[in-house]
């Protein structure tokens, strides 16, 4: 579905009044994390806790009041001249933006927050860096795929990708942002495909690293490397699935033969990602035409059977599980477009993931949500738009997965301005004529 531009919705769109004046607070960075995640979680639950003894409901909105001057206390924090500071409030954005829908807290504060995070981006340390841009992906989620996360993206966007290309950046930060810049990209990027474009392109200059060398032996690479090119390449392919089918034919015809051959490589979890890498480009290719069949088929299927059934002692045996079980269902759906479904139970629905696209979709914003991630697809509109689950539903109260707060409340009654879907052939028209 094309993504319609819709103009932008409440809140403070000039970006100016920062919330919040820091003071002494008398505490802690670490009991200020501590603290604004317990307040969240209890506000998260007060829609549902009864009181016993007069049957009452406990007051959701001072709850919710107290949780969002921690909030603020931590965004001014982002502003200290202590690094310690910074990093624990980045960690409590960290886990609050991770665990509950915020569209409306940060709907006014996104400038303020884009700030905060480009200045850590660019001035601070290694272990900064990457916090900021894992807080960086999990805004762009937050905020979702309309002018808002737009303009965040646009402005993070160069830092992320400056940092990703830097050699000599710190390789966590480096991995960091090249996961953020895929999922940023992914639900941020406009319709005229520069954004995506560039990306895709910073991002191929980092994995390509990983690629066989003339006389066709793959390169020798420090250690930390090969998780930089695993995350390089996952976002790759994640902006793969909003390619038109011009630029698939020239991705397979480039990179197929490329990949087939790190499958040689040592790193288990770097030979995985290609795999799946592999079995994703196939998807695509039989999308465009039905009998795709990469020119080599052969040797990669041979390539898939060795990895499949692969029991060298020298690996660990849970690496060595985890490889054949994974290259069995990838040499399966090249042999006979077999994939295993998967179903993704939460609260009263699921989604069932079905082929290696959506496989990487889920397993991305997995890898940027953690163990929120459940949350986010019964509440947020971005989310619930890209796995076709409709708006987010209203449950009886007295129904216990209906927990929901007031933010989310009002988030349900107007989740159809959010709907922009992300699945790839929705897209691939509009996109078509500019790349």
């Amino acid at each position: 579905m094309p993504r319609n531009k819709k103009g932008k919705r409440g809140g403070n769109s000039s970006g100016k009044g920062r919330n919040g004046v820091r003071g002494e607070s008398g505490v802690s960075d670490d009991d200020l994390a501590s603290e604004v995640l317990s307040h969240y979680s209890s506000a998260s639950e007060s829609a549902s806790v009864i009181e016993e003894a007069t049957g009452e409901v406990v007051d959701e909105q001072t709850a919710q009041e107290e949780t969002e001057d921690k909030l603020k206390q931590c965004i001014d924090n982002l502003m200290d001249k202590s690094a310690k500071t910074r990093l624990a409030a980045l960690e409590s954005l960290r886990l609050a933006f991770s665990s509950r829908v915020l569209y409306e807290f940060l709907l006014e504060r996104r400038f303020t927050i884009s700030d905060c995070l480009e200045r850590s981006l660019k001035k601070g340390g290694g272990e900064e860096q990457a916090a900021a841009a894992t807080v960086c992906a999990l805004l762009c989620v937050q905020l979702g795929g309309g002018v808002e996360g737009e303009e965040g993206f646009k402005m993070l966007r160069p830092i992320l990708s400056s940092i990703l290309i830097d050699s000599c950046a710190s390789l966590s930060a480096r991995q960091s942002c090249a996961r953020a810049l895929g999922m940023c990209c992914y639900v941020s990027a406009s319709e005229d495909a520069e954004d995506l474009l560039k990306s895709i392109g910073h991002l191929e200059s980092v994995f390509v690293g990983a690629y066989p060398l003339g006389d066709g032996t793959l390169p020798s690479v420090k250690a930390g490397i090969p998780a930089l090119h695993s995350a390089a390449l996952q976002s790759w392919a994640l902006l793969c699935t909003l390619c038109p089918a011009s630029r698939i034919n020239t991705i397979l015809n480039h990179h197929m033969p490329r990949l087939h051959a790190c499958l040689e490589s040592s790193e288990v979890n770097f030979r995985i990602a290609v795999g799946e890498t592999i079995a994703l480009l196939y998807e695509l290719g039989r999308d465009i035409d039905q009998e795709f069949e990469y020119e080599d088929c052969d040797a990669l299927c041979d390539s898939l059977k060795n990895l499949a059934t692969d029991g060298n002692k020298h690996r660990a045996k849970n690496d060595r599980r985890k490889q054949r079980s994974i290259f069995r269902e990838v040499l399966h759906y090249i042999e006979n477009e077999d994939f295993t479904e998967e179903k993704i139970q939460f609260g009263i629905e699921a989604i069932y993931i079905d082929g290696w696209m959506r496989h990487r979709i889920y397993d991305a914003f997995k890898e940027v949500l953690e163990s929120g991630v459940r949350h986010h697809l019964q509440f947020n509109p971005l989310l619930r738009d890209i796995f076709g689950l409709g708006p987010p539903l209203i449950l009886d109260a007295s129904v216990k997965a209906s927990r929901i707060s007031r933010t989310e409340k009002h988030l349900f009654n107007s989740a159809a301005f959010k709907a922009r879907t992300k699945l790839r052939n929705k897209v691939r028209d509009k996109r078509a004529d500019v790349m």
